[in-house]
């Protein structure tokens, strides 16, 4: 092989080596790289070991009757608190993201969960378990937004939207985690253990996020030099930018005011955040509360035959997430399209299925989950969205408001769905009859989601099309 050499003189030789060529390293952002796929990988475990924790409590939720000497209703307050949490702080970590970066607040919110899990294994306190799980639903919501923040920096824009969805179906592994080894180790070593392996997960995210997270690529110009050079040339460079105010201008931090002006004042935010509303509803309220008492209850099936349709659920959104990403790249900003006509099936085929006086078939609840699971994927449609047309500046604010959502559509249509059968049934004897009643919450809920996405649906349109025309506009 053949090299120019640089001689003292100043002239070039060409002469011969056998040391192959340095290869050019590739852009991230235009090829999909090795590096890329390891900070990937430690977003989805951390994300992964969020779901956990998210899960844990429903699965040991007979064991936490006794342990704190508690009835059903205290404690379905361990699950409101871990979603009003985890909804209360999508827009303040939005904002820590945004301005301290996804790794550092990632690793942060690993050890938050880890510190509740420990509280949550010693305490025989319920107040102190509420407060634990309010730690955990606090560190639960970095990991999500931190992994939607690092996708479009690691990725081209073309596959983000596969990777998206791929985050967000692999997560659900978690739930299967929940249900299947945390359960196990539980009934075999008791809550101490079960939960503090669930702390120690925590920990170990934390150290492997201090390991393979990173912000964005390196520049290649810079990655064989040694840490005063790099920081000489990063001094170079904002020095040079000054000059023109560009780069500057693009280092400056947005004020708190300012970022929030800009989120909760830009309609693509808001359609990205009824899309999570009328996608990700229906799933939550059944996965979280009152699927598994519908199931038993309302339908007479037995708790295992209730926990194979859970199974299946979670099967559907896994398989269900990878497709939904190519449909979201493939419509661009036509995806809302999609969006607008999934939200209205999902609620046809809850309708029909509740339609009937008595209970439907065991087959009928099967095909509802794997399509209110499938279907549902498209909740994380907004996300995309955001991505394409809001300030990268912002960027984790705005999906942190598009992604409270579902969290706030669920919290509202399962307070109401208990409102309903307290009313219906004031003695507690839930039947099919009781539920179909308490169910009217949940379309009157999504009533309200779906107005508001075909109503953010036509701003953010408009605004689109007002942006497009400015980027045309010539310049003198």
């Amino acid at each position: 092989m053949w090299r120019v050499v640089k001689q003292r003189n100043g002239r070039d030789q060409i002469s011969s080596t056998n040391q192959p060529a340095t290869a050019v390293a590739k852009d991230p952002r235009e090829h999909v790289t090795g590096r890329a796929i390891a900070v990937w990988l430690a977003a989805l475990i951390t994300y992964i070991v969020a779901i956990v924790g998210r899960t844990s409590m429903g699965v040991a939720g007979v064991e936490a009757l006794d342990r704190f000497h508690i009835n059903a209703s205290q404690l379905a307050v361990f699950t409101a608190v871990q979603v009003g949490v985890y909804a209360l702080a999508q827009i303040p970590t939005g904002i820590i993201i945004d301005r301290v970066g996804a790794k550092k607040t990632m690793i942060v919110g690993a050890l938050i969960m880890a510190l509740g899990q420990v509280i949550i294994a010693f305490s025989t306190s319920y107040p102190l378990a509420v407060i634990a799980r309010v730690f955990i639903g606090a560190g639960d919501a970095t990991a999500f937004l931190g992994a939607m923040r690092l996708l479009p920096a690691w990725f081209p824009l073309r596959v983000t939207p596969l990777f998206t969805q791929l985050t967000a179906g692999l997560g659900q592994l978690g739930q299967f985690i929940s249900a299947v080894p945390f359960l196990a180790i539980l009934h075999a070593a008791g809550w101490v253990p079960a939960f503090l392996s669930l702390s120690t997960a925590g920990l170990l995210i934390a150290i492997v996020g201090m390991i393979a997270l990173a912000e964005a690529p390196e520049d290649t110009s810079t990655v064989k030099m040694s840490l005063r050079e790099r920081r000489a040339a990063k001094k170079a460079a904002k020095a040079a930018g000054a000059d023109d105010g560009v780069s500057a201008a693009a280092d400056e931090k947005l004020a708190i005011g300012q970022t929030l002006k800009i989120v909760t004042t830009h309609p693509v935010c808001w359609q990205g955040f009824f899309t999570h509303w009328t996608g990700l509803m229906h799933q939550c309220i059944f996965t979280l509360l009152w699927g598994m008492p519908l199931m038993t209850l309302g339908m007479g099936l037995k708790p295992s035959e209730a926990s194979v349709v859970l199974v299946i659920n979670t099967l559907s959104v896994i398989i269900a997430g990878p497709l939904m990403g190519m449909v979201s790249a493939r419509t661009g900003r036509d995806r809302i399209k999609v969006v607008v006509a999934i939200a209205f099936i999902n609620m046809v085929v809850w309708i029909a299925f509740l339609a009937p006086s008595n209970p439907p078939a065991y087959w009928a609840i099967i095909v509802v989950n794997i399509l209110m699971a499938g279907l549902g994927a498209m909740s994380n449609f907004g996300f995309d969205s955001v991505r394409e047309e809001v300030d990268r500046k912002v960027l984790a604010t705005g999906t942190g408001l598009a992604n409270m959502g579902g969290f706030v559509a669920t919290m509202l249509a399962a307070q109401g769905v208990g409102f309903l059968l307290d009313i219906a049934a004031p003695d507690g004897n839930y039947t099919w009859e009781t539920f179909r009643i308490g169910w009217l919450a949940v379309v009157g809920v999504w009533l309200i989601g779906f107005v508001g996405l075909l109503v953010a649906k036509r701003a953010a349109a408009r605004f689109v099309t007002q942006q497009s025309r400015f980027e045309l506009e010539p310049t003198e």
